[in-house]
């Protein structure tokens, strides 16, 4: 059975064969994994998606949304075979471990070399040498253009964001929200903040406790498990979004998006954010761009209220 590589959801950079390989318990041995499958990257929405797909059953195991320069595969040097790779982050400890299942070899310098040159930068061109190009009947791929059908949702790194405001949540109160987040910046001019300094788990603490009425608002960005009940206390509502901000994974999420801004390759995630794209220069313009925001969405509110 055969399995189209490509993405639906997005455009796919790159694909090349790949299994998973897994760290055996209590050991620093690494165990390669037979399922067939393959590495995919995607660009949706001006953010990287690097995906590990299931070759025979087509189900997304992996969905981890990278930012510019945070990643990079590389090489197990204690590779007896020399196929196995590591998925390293300088944001975090984190480690994927991956082996390359192409028939040949051929092909992984060039599929591993144009991997890594994206996920330093999104906007470069894939170079590919044609000699190595395999028969069309090989499932290797290098880029692609064909559709495939939907992968399955598998929760990612970085909060995906949501362009659907639940019931439950009003303009309103989201954009008193930005207002609050926006005036914790608190840094000169002069000075360049960090975004891990201002989304600090003393200043949301602070936000959540004064501001009970806009935590609805932040319900649909937490995993499924994580959403309070209907007859939760509010008490009980900011100790579970105190433990999610909290936990390393939203920890190195900020830190992640913190290194991305200050690499100001991210000019079309914030697009999607609506700001402009000066924002994705640097964290200090990115602040200061949800700060302008939620300064003419209050105005818009006080002259639609006014008329």
């Amino acid at each position: 059975m055969s399995v189209d590589l490509t993405s639906s959801s997005g455009r796919t950079i790159l694909a090349f064969k790949a299994g998973r390989a897994f760290r055996r318990a209590g050991t620093n041995f690494v165990d390669a994994s037979p399922t067939k499958g393959a590495i995919v990257l995607t660009n949706e929405d001006g953010l990287i998606h690097f995906m590990w797909k299931d070759r025979t059953t087509g189900e997304v195991g992996e969905d981890l949304i990278l930012f510019p320069g945070d990643a990079r595969l590389e090489k197990v040097p204690q590779s007896s075979w020399g196929r196995t790779y590591v998925l390293k982050f300088e944001s975090s400890d984190q480690k994927h471990f991956f082996w390359l299942q192409d028939s040949s070899t051929r092909r992984d310098e060039e599929f591993v070399t144009n991997l890594n040159r994206t996920l330093a930068d999104p906007n470069i061109i894939a170079i590919w040498d044609m000699r190595n190009v395999y028969p069309a009947s090989d499932a290797s791929t290098s880029a692609a253009g064909t559709s495939t059908s939907q992968p399955s949702t598998v929760q990612p790194t970085v909060p995906a964001t949501s362009d659907s405001t639940p019931a439950s949540t009003t303009p309103e109160q989201l954009a008193q929200l930005r207002g609050i987040v926006s005036s914790m910046t608190g840094f000169a001019s002069e000075d360049e903040p960090w975004l891990t300094d201002v989304l600090s788990s003393q200043n949301l603490l602070q936000l959540f406790q004064s501001h009970p009425e806009l935590l609805p608002a932040l319900f649909p960005h937490l995993p499924p498990e994580l959403i309070p009940s209907s007859d939760a206390t509010p008490q009980q509502v900011v100790e579970i979004l105190q433990r999610t901000t909290n936990s390393p994974p939203f920890r190195s999420a900020v830190a992640q998006l913190d290194r991305a801004l200050r690499t100001g390759a991210l000019g079309e995630f914030v697009r999607s954010l609506g700001l402009p794209e000066s924002a994705a220069t640097s964290v200090g313009a990115f602040l200061a761009a949800i700060a302008e925001q939620a300064r003419q969405e209050g105005s818009t509110e006080e002259q639609m209220e006014e008329d």
